[in-house]
């Protein structure tokens, strides 16, 4: 199977992880969610070629952001055209987090017997992702508001220890066709046990059975470590991306 272009991915990725409040410029679009994730706290381009008045339209989503009281910023991926890159130069936005989107074709896989399914807004597993994550209250319901807004099927996955922990968790999403994997954590303490893979399997059985042919996820550039595990389940890198946010000189 020839995987798609990163128009694809990055539609079925806003099903997937829509943000709570989304305004449109053009094909420019603004998300915010109370600022958890920068993904869903960002503007991104759609069509390179929708780069006209850059300059003036950067320093609208600046502004719609700040209303909001989150940072803003500008996810820059293949999709977004020259104009947009020379306005983020020209006003002193300086690059954070690079990163790469992975996919693969999704083949048949044997969920683990000690990986649960929950819903996403199931408490179960949102005690599960507060405690290995170590969010705050105000962190957990900002979770849980976004994942109040998806409208797609999802699930949210837990491993189990032999003696019954929780030792890691993530969140899988279908949009499109493309299961989006999110907030992959494993409890620092047990790693390197295979628990995240396990955990990764569990998940994308769930997705094959509920019609999901491609799965994709974002892993950071500095994390060698999750793109070894998700090399290792057959995911291969497809594009890069970063976020840019306002310097000092203009923030």
């Amino acid at each position: 199977m020839q995987l798609p272009g990163a128009d694809v991915f990055e539609r079925a990725g806003l099903k997937a992880w829509p943000g709570i409040e989304i305004e449109w410029d053009g094909q420019w679009i603004r998300r915010a969610a109370n600022g958890y994730t920068q993904r869903a706290n960002s503007v991104q381009s759609f069509d390179p070629a929708d780069d006209g008045e850059a300059d003036r339209r950067l320093a609208a989503a600046a502004a719609w952001f700040i209303a909001r009281n989150i940072r803003p910023t500008y996810r820059v991926m293949p999709l977004a055209g020259p104009g947009v890159i020379a306005a983020l130069d020209a006003a002193g936005w300086i690059s954070v987090d690079d990163s790469h989107l992975f996919a693969m074709e999704l083949n048949s896989t044997e969920p683990d017997p000690d990986g649960r399914l929950y819903d996403l807004l199931d408490p179960q597993f949102i005690e599960a992702q507060r405690r290995l994550q170590n969010y705050s209250d105000e962190r957990v319901g900002k979770l849980r508001a976004l994942l109040a807004v998806v409208d797609v099927p999802g699930k949210g996955i837990v491993q189990f220890s032999p003696a019954g922990e929780p030792v890691a968790s993530a969140l899988m999403i279908i949009g499109d066709g493309i299961v989006l994997t999110g907030n992959v954590i494993t409890d620092p303490a047990q790693r390197r046990r295979g628990y995240a893979a396990a955990m990764m399997r569990t998940g994308l059985a769930w997705a094959k059975a509920a019609g999901a042919t491609i799965a994709a996820l974002n892993v950071a550039a500095d994390n060698p470590v999750g793109q070894a595990l998700y090399r290792s389940l057959g995911y291969a890198h497809q594009y890069d991306y970063t976020y840019r946010i306002p310097g000092k000189a203009s923030a």
